[in-house]
C-alpha cells in the first residue's frame, strides 16, 4: 500500500461508513497483506512500548477486537496462562484460527460479556478498536468488571484529533473504498472514564507525524501529504492500572 494513497484515504475519503462487523468481514481476506501500512507499524511501536510496563507470563489475557491476531505471536511469546480473542467479525476470527488453530476465540456483538465472571482476566488488550465503540462508558465499566484487582488494560487507537479533522479508517475493496464507522472520543473524556472506573493511567503514549516519518513520504513522492499533516497526532495508547479497592 502506498503511503500517499493511504493518507489520502485516511484524511479525505468520502466513502459511506460501514458498520464494523460487515466492513471487517470484507477486509479480512486482505487485512494481513498490507506492506507499508504506517498505521499498523506505529500501532506495534505504541503497544509494545506499553507492554514493557509489566510481565505477562502466566496471565489471563483478553484481546478485545483481536482481528486476525496481528499481535498474537508477540503475546504468546510471553507464555500467558490464557489468551482469548474477541471480535465482531467472523471473517477476522476465521483468519486468526487459520494461523492459530488452537486459539480460543469468541464472536461478540456487544460490549457486555455476562457469562464471564467478575475479575476473570489479569489483562485486557484492545488495539485500533475503541473508536468503533459508541458507548465508551459502558465499555469501560464492563472492562473494569472483567478485570481483577490490580489488573491492567492496554489500548491503542487512531488519535481523536485525526478523526475529528475528518480522518477515516478505510480500505480498498473491489476497486472502491470502504470507510468504517468511527466515533470520536476525546482524550479528556477517556481520562475521565478511567477515573470514574478506578483505573489509574500508568502510561500514556502518542505519536505525531514528524521528521522521523519523512522518509516514508519521500519514497512515495508524497511530501505534500507529509507537510500537510506534520505535527498531527495520528495514534495514541494508554496503560490503565485497576486500583485495588482492598488496599
Amino acid at each position: 500500500m502506498q503511503i500517499s494513497s493511504y493518507f489520502k484515504r485516511l484524511f479525505t475519503s468520502k466513502a459511506k461508513d460501514q458498520e464494523p462487523e460487515k466492513a471487517y468481514d470484507l477486509w479480512s481476506a486482505s487485512y494481513d497483506e498490507q506492506p507499508g501500512n504506517l498505521m499498523l507499524e506505529l500501532d506495534k511501536i505504541v503497544l509494545y512500548d506499553l507492554l514493557d510496563d509489566i510481565d505477562l507470563a502466566g496471565k489471563r489475557i483478553a484481546d478485545i477486537g483481536c482481528g486476525t491476531g496481528r499481535h498474537w505471536q508477540k503475546l504468546l511469546s510471553y507464555e500467558p496462562e490464557l489468551l482469548v480473542g474477541f471480535d465482531v467479525s467472523e471473517g477476522m476470527l476465521k483468519k486468526l484460527k487459520e494461523k492459530y488453530p488452537n486459539a480460543l476465540v469468541r464472536k461478540t456483538n456487544s460490549d457486555a460479556y455476562p457469562d464471564i465472571t467478575d475479575g476473570f482476566f489479569d489483562v485486557i488488550i484492545c488495539t485500533l478498536t475503541i473508536a468503533h465503540m459508541q458507548r465508551m462508558d459502558q465499555t469501560f465499566a464492563e472492562w473494569n468488571r472483567l478485570l481483577k484487582p490490580c489488573g491492567d488494560i492496554f489500548f491503542t487507537d487512531y488519535h481523536p484529533e485525526a478523526l475529528a479533522k475528518g480522518g477515516k479508517r478505510t480500505f480498498p475493496y473491489k476497486n472502491h473504498s470502504i470507510s468504517i464507522r468511527n466515533f470520536v472520543h476525546p482524550i479528556a473524556f477517556v481520562r475521565q472514564l478511567a477515573a470514574v472506573n478506578d483505573l489509574r493511567i500508568a502510561h500514556f503514549r502518542h505519536i505525531k507525524i514528524s521528521e522521523a516519518h519523512r522518509p516514508y513520504y519521500e519514497q512515495k513522492n508524497a511530501l505534500h501529504v507529509y507537510e500537510r499533516f506534520l505535527n498531527t497526532p495520528i495514534i495514541y495508547g494508554m496503560h490503565l492500572k485497576k486500583v485495588d479497592a482492598v488496599a
